[in-house]
C-alpha cells in the first residue's frame, strides 16, 4: 500500500494528538521524564518503519508499542542497577519531537509523588506495567495481555498483586518521630560532609530525583564551585556523595503538613527537599525548585 502525502499527515497529527497520553504513560511506567520521552520517540522511530495504514487504531496500536518499550527499560534497569544518563527535559532527536513544554512537565512530575515511585520501583516489571495500565488508564486486562506475553487471567493477577503492594505502602503508618530524627540528621551529616553518616540513613536503594528547574540551579552554580546535580541518582553511595557537604543552608520545613527540608535563604523559598521514609530509612528524595511547583506547595519554616 503507497502512503500518501495526506496519509503522512494524518499520521503525523495522530500521533501528535498522542503524544501527551503517551509521555504520561510513559512517565508512570519509568518514572523519569527523560526516559518517557526516549520511549515515546522510540515509537515515533518504530511508527516511521511500519505501513501505518494498515494499522485500525493507532492511538491503541502506539500506546502498546510504548508499553513494550517501558517494559524493555524496566528490565534492563532491573538487570544493571546503574545511574541513569540524560538530563530531564533534553531535546528530542529526529521525528515531529519539540523541546518539551515546561508546563507538561510540572504536571508529569506531579502525577507520581515520590513515595509512590518508591513503591512502584519495588514492582517488577510485569506488576508496574500491568498495574499503570489498568488501574491508572484503564487499559482492559484483554488489551494488556499481549503487551505482558501472558494470559488475560494472569494479568489481572499481575495488577492485583501490584495493587496490593500500593495500598499497603500508602496505609503505613509514617512514625514523626522517626521522620524528626532521619530528616535532622540528614541535615547534619549533609551539612558537615559526613558521608558515613548519609549511608547509615539512606535506604541501599534510595532514589534522588531532581525536577528540571534544580537541576539547571546547581548547573548555574558549578561555576562557583558548586557541585552537580543530576536528574536521577541511585543507591545510597551515589546519593550520599551528591549530598554530602551540599545542604549547608537547608532547615527543616513542614511541607503540607509532612517534615522535610527547604533552602530559603533570606526566608525566600527556593528548592524543597522532600523525603520518603521505607523501613526506618530514607527511601527517597525529591528536590523541588520549579517556582510552579513551589507555588503549589505550603511550606512552614521551623528553623531559623
Amino acid at each position: 500500500m503507497n502512503v500518501t502525502m495526506d496519509d503522512e499527515i494524518g499520521i503525523t497529527e495522530t500521533f501528535e494528538s498522542s503524544r501527551g497520553h503517551l509521555r504520561a504513560v510513559a512517565y508512570r511506567m519509568l518514572g523519569s521524564v527523560s526516559e518517557a520521552d526516549d520511549a515515546v520517540q522510540e515509537a515515533w522511530l518504530r511508527l516511521s518503519r511500519v505501513d501505518a495504514g494498515n494499522v485500525e487504531n493507532l492511538s491503541g496500536w502506539l500506546t502498546t508499542v510504548v508499553s513494550r518499550i517501558c517494559l524493555d527499560m524496566l528490565r534492563a534497569r532491573t538487570s544493571r542497577r546503574e545511574d541513569l544518563p540524560g538530563d530531564i527535559g533534553e531535546e528530542l532527536i529526529g521525528g515531529p519531537a519539540a523541546r518539551p513544554d515546561p508546563e507538561d512537565e510540572t504536571l508529569l512530575a506531579d502525577a507520581v509523588g515520590p513515595a509512590l515511585l518508591v513503591v512502584l520501583d519495588a514492582l517488577t516489571p510485569l506488576e508496574r506495567l500491568a498495574f499503570v495500565l489498568h488501574d491508572v488508564f484503564g487499559v482492559p486486562f484483554d488489551e494488556i495481555a499481549p503487551i505482558v506475553d501472558r494470559s488475560p487471567a494472569t494479568a489481572r493477577q499481575l495488577a492485583s498483586r501490584a495493587r496490593r503492594r500500593v495500598r499497603g505502602a500508602r496505609s503505613a503508618a509514617d512514625d514523626p518521630a522517626r521522620r524528626d530524627e532521619l530528616v535532622s540528621a540528614f541535615i547534619a551529616a549533609a551539612h558537615d560532609g559526613d558521608f558515613d553518616g548519609l549511608l547509615r540513613l539512606l535506604d541501599p536503594d534510595v532514589v534522588l530525583r531532581a525536577d528540571a528547574a534544580a537541576v539547571e540551579a546547581a548547573r548555574a552554580r558549578q561555576a562557583l564551585g558548586a557541585p552537580p546535580l543530576s536528574p536521577l541518582v541511585r543507591g545510597a553511595p551515589q546519593v550520599a556523595e551528591t549530598f554530602s557537604g551540599r545542604a549547608r543552608t537547608a532547615r527543616r520545613a513542614l511541607i503540607d503538613g509532612v517534615l522535610g527540608a527547604v533552602w530559603a535563604p533570606e526566608d525566600r523559598l527556593r528548592a524543597v527537599f522532600a523525603f520518603t521514609i521505607v523501613g526506618g530509612r530514607i527511601g527517597a528524595v525529591e528536590v523541588i525548585s520549579d517556582p510552579r511547583r513551589l507555588a503549589r506547595l505550603e511550606v512552614t519554616l521551623l528553623d531559623r
